[in-house]
């Protein structure tokens, strides 16, 4: 059944979106208020931002413990927002009963917090902190100089992250321009809220008008419109005067810049062995005005003067191509975009006013406009690629095979759900392993891109002596996906490792990638350079062991994924779980970035698990209070239960400026040391966390592949069960246990040990 879609206006101005979408299992709001950074007073950098923070720290109505953010992670929903230079964005995804308790909390804490002067002392603090990580991290700096090259006095290039000594707290001005902010901007004609999911229309429309009535009757206020964008860096694109519909002529624009098929710009690149990676994204855009940027990174030799022709001549071939054949082919990938799309990402697509879909008639005008703005150049030879299988839903005609005994079948998730997800691990005991992962890179990475533009994610990665491939999307798209994939891993076209340049991660994101070779107790090995050619490929293959799981597959895809991995390499086998250590294990990892990070993981055995994730959740609103809110040790600052290599456990994360590592490692112990008490409500709605249909897809997939590694039956009752019969004396007894020496905790930080006691 097709989504159904509605339009309103409230008595206070308040526009109201709702999309009925039948097969969804979650539902999610998206408010956006039409104001954001560039809307502040020039005096107050990061005024904006600070009053969203602000938000979430509780009203009258609702204190910290049980606002917008903790209630809807004791359901394991998500929940965020985000101030953009013109918007600001509030966001949820939780179960369908509880979309009223979260939008309630949201439309309260927005019409009427609580912005005294102690909670803004607190909150500035963690707005500083946030300043510094962002000024220490290369990757946001780079974006920072980016912007810097746009010309004139564009609001663009000025300071608006916020920190100590903008948010004058004493000033009265200044707390006259945050009232008058909130007071001018957060009213009814300046919101657009979005609701979606499985719900009838008529019962979001109840909800939306029942809460969103809070706001303040007002009616659009006309922002400033910026001076002239123009920008001066060869692959930064800005547009002036262009009509309405010009953001979903750019999202056209930018799908064909990420095509890499036959006959692309990408494909030439790629073709003359230079393309290293191409990431394209939108900027900005108000008023006419759009800033875009193709971060291109090429191998040294390259020619960037014949690469830039190249790109000029796919524009020009682009502006003379039919646009309704351009928007055929967008309209297909728009409708996968929207079958494959979250609860979440639909509402904040529909509270943009750009659902995804092909463009209509004034988009189509906006096309020719902006493609009038590019540069012209005659050169290449382009043709628009032919239709993508892997957007095709019919499954690839399948020669009768033997499903192989390496792959196990899980039924966790319906075929209905028209999501599959496909696990395939080696264990690879070659001592050329790791040299080899990164031509194996090098070979999906061009796969990767097209899997990305179909809705399908091929990932590839290594930890400890093992390889993992896993591709999830729709059923047909995996299968075609995974043969192409297991083909290319098997003989590669070109023999270099991975020109990929990895991102610049914040210390904590950097830990995190490292934490499943932590969990498995290995390091780098130190292997001599040589030349890789095919018969080191070969002979890792044959000495290799897989094992594979496939989740969402009917019997017919299953026949169709049977034939496809008579291609696997290696032999099958059958999983074995990873080996827990005993005691306490600091790990010291090399990572950028000159803030202090730790990751604490406190593994449990399989039958102390589901009164782990009881724990987990009991103890998330006591550290972020603790940790991020009383000892303002930093903005990121997070505990969850997680399985990594099949071993599930707790685990807390903390960066900080100023806190050392061993420090965070005291606070996180006396955190412990002062137990949990058990909430029946708390443990009620984790149990309800483990439906399938409550949780994600995705979800599913992965909580089915992390119990078959660890050879535990995938059973969600039962987990449900167990987590119901969990009582105070169980919770007791776990953080004993934990607290105890002989418990089995491994810190990864980037520091070395604090003292010998770890080893």
């Amino acid at each position: 059944m097709p989504d159904t879609t509605r339009h309103l206006t409230l008595a206070n101005g308040l526009q109201l979106t709702l999309r009925h979408a039948p097969h969804l299992k979650r539902s999610a709001a998206a408010l956006r208020v039409h104001a954001g950074s560039h809307d502040a007073p020039a005096a107050w950098p990061g005024l904006a931002h600070f009053l969203e923070h602000l938000f979430f720290l509780g009203s009258a109505r609702f204190p910290l413990e049980n606002g917008l953010m903790r209630y809807v992670q004791a359901l394991g929903g998500q929940v965020n927002a985000s101030t953009r230079e013109r918007t600001t964005e509030f966001f949820f995804e939780v179960p369908p009963a509880a979309l009223a308790g979260g939008l309630e909390r949201l439309c309260q804490m927005l019409a009427e917090p609580d912005l005294s002067i102690e909670r803004q002392r607190r909150e500035r603090e963690v707005i500083h902190a946030e300043f510094i990580a962002w000024s220490r991290n290369p990757q946001a700096q780079q974006q920072f100089a980016l912007l810097q090259s746009v010309a004139g006095d564009h609001p663009l290039v000025s300071f608006h992250a916020g920190n100590r000594y903008s948010l004058v707290l004493r000033n009265i001005a200044f707390q006259q321009a945050l009232k008058g902010f909130h007071q001018r901007f957060y009213q009814g004609g300046q919101i657009t809220l979005s609701l979606c999911g499985p719900q009838p229309l008529d019962e979001l429309e109840q909800l939306g008008r029942q809460y969103a009535g809070l706001f303040e009757t007002g009616d659009l206020v006309p922002q400033a419109l910026p001076p002239a964008l123009t920008a001066n860096k060869p692959l930064l694109f800005a547009h002036e005067g262009l009509p309405a519909g010009a953001e979903q002529a750019l999202e056209l624009l930018l799908a064909n810049l990420g095509d890499n098929r036959p006959g692309t710009w990408l494909d030439a690149l790629e073709q003359r062995g230079w393309l290293k990676g191409c990431k394209v994204e939108k900027l900005y855009a108000f008023a006419g005005q759009l800033l875009w940027h193709i971060d291109l990174k090429l191998v040294p030799d390259a020619d960037t003067d014949e690469a830039l022709k190249l790109l000029h001549g796919w524009f020009d071939f682009i502006r003379q191509t039919d646009p309704a054949q351009l928007n055929s082919a967008f309209g297909r990938l728009q409708q996968r975009r929207e079958r494959s799309a979250s609860a979440l990402e639909l509402a904040r697509r529909d509270s943009t006013g750009q659902p995804f879909a092909a463009l209509d008639t004034q988009a189509l005008i906006a096309l020719e406009a902006l493609l009038e703005q590019l540069p012209r150049h005659t050169f290449g030879q382009w043709q628009l690629p032919a239709a993508e299988p892997l957007m095709l839903d019919e499954l690839p005609t399948a020669r009768t095979a033997e499903l192989p005994r390496a792959l196990g079948i899980s039924d966790l998730l319906p075929p209905d759900r028209q999501y599959a997800a496909l696990y395939l691990r080696w264990h690879v005991p070659s001592a050329m392993r790791q040299h080899l992962q990164g031509v194996l890179e090098r070979a999906l990475h061009p796969m990767q891109v097209r899997c990305e533009q179909a809705c399908v994610q091929l990932q590839f990665n290594a930890s400890g002596e093992y390889w993992q491939l896993r591709c999830a999307g729709h059923p047909a798209a995996v299968v075609r996906a995974t043969g192409q994939a297991l083909a290319l891993m098997q003989a590669p076209s070109n023999w270099q490792p991975s020109a990929t340049e990895a991102l610049a991660l914040i210390p904590i994101r950097a830990l995190i990638n490292q934490l499943p070779d932590a969990v498995l107790g290995t390091r780098p090995a130190e292997t001599p350079p040589c030349t890789l050619d095919q018969a080191l490929l070969d002979d890792a293959w044959q000495h290799s062991h897989w094992q594979g799981l496939a989740v969402g597959f009917n019997t017919s895809a299953v026949q169709a994924l049977g034939a496809v991995l008579q291609g696997c390499p290696g032999q099958g086998t059958v999983p074995t779980p990873a080996a827990l250590w005993t005691g306490h294990r600091w790990q010291h990892a090399e990572v950028p970035g000159s803030e202090n990070a730790l990751l604490l993981f406190c593994p449990l055995p399989a039958g102390q698990q589901a009164s782990g994730r009881l724990l987990a959740q009991l103890l998330q609103g006591p550290v972020y209070q603790r940790l991020r809110v009383e000892l303002q040790l930093g903005y990121a600052v997070f505990s969850t239960f997680r399985q990594i290599e099949g071993i599930g456990g707790l685990l807390f994360g903390v960066q900080s400026p100023h806190a050392s590592q061993g420090e965070i490692l005291d606070h996180l112990r006396q955190l412990l040391g002062q137990g949990v008490t058990l909430d029946s409500h708390a443990r009620q709605a984790v149990a309800e966390q483990f439906d399938e249909l409550a949780m994600a897809n995705a979800e599913v997939a992965e909580w089915a592949w992390q119990t078959h590694l660890a050879t535990q039956p995938g059973d969600l009752l039962a987990l449900q069960r167990s987590i119901l019969m969990t009582q105070q004396a169980d919770l007791d007894d776990l953080l004993r246990g934990l607290l105890g020496c002989d418990c089995a905790w491994l810190c990864l930080a980037n520091s070395p040990a604090p003292d010998a006691s770890w080893h």
